[in-house]
């Protein structure tokens, strides 16, 4: 699996493209308060008026960024649990994909986590991307839940667990967390169907 945290910069980008990837790059790296536009236009190597153009401020440009990072994010996720049949490992493999993105290099712990952490309070566009991510990954683990016989309580549970394991990592710095998350799961995956 390729990580999704790496920029491609490529001649066949375009300037909206090598800008959010290096927008991506610095403010996954570095938060979103201490990068500058003048940093964001050295590394994307566009002129602030290209910059102005696509987008009018650092605000909109950030939630582009992580609706753009969401829809990565969510067919890498979907691509890897689309290789199981049985319903049960198609919930318990969204812990596995996460234990392997968890310990890519450079993870420093969920981009919408992290951008709602800082700006969130501040911001409704930044909250409102966040709150999209969650709520689509919550669709996600509840479709796959129930389609393995649990029930709603159960899936909630699993997202949670999914969340959890998300932000223990990214204050750890260890993906183990993805493994404690995947055995909890499993029992309530058993729960649920002895339940």
């Amino acid at each position: 699996m390729s990580s999704i945290d790496d920029a491609t910069a490529d001649s066949s980008l375009t300037g909206r493209e090598l800008l959010l990837d290096a927008a991506e790059s610095l403010f996954y790296e570095r938060g979103y308060q201490s990068v500058g536009m003048d940093e964001v236009r050295a590394a994307s190597g566009l002129p602030l008026k290209r910059i102005y153009a696509l987008f009018p401020g650092k605000e909109a440009l950030a939630v582009a960024m992580l609706d753009g990072r969401d829809r990565r994010w969510h067919v890498s996720l979907a691509e890897h649990v689309d290789h199981y049949r049985s319903p049960s490992q198609r919930v318990l493999a969204i812990f596995d994909w996460l234990s392997d993105w968890l310990a890519g290099p450079g993870h420093r712990g969920c981009a919408w986590i992290n951008a709602h952490g800082e700006l969130g309070g501040t911001s409704e566009a930044i909250r409102g991307a966040a709150q999209r991510h969650k709520d689509r990954f919550r669709a996600y683990v509840t479709e796959l839940a129930t389609e393995a016989g649990a029930p709603r309580s159960i899936a909630d549970a699993i997202f949670l667990l999914a969340e959890g394991c998300m932000v223990t990592a990214g204050i750890s710095g260890s993906p183990e967390a993805a493994g404690q998350a995947r055995r909890a799961a499993q029992l309530l995956l058993q729960h649920g169907a002895t339940g």
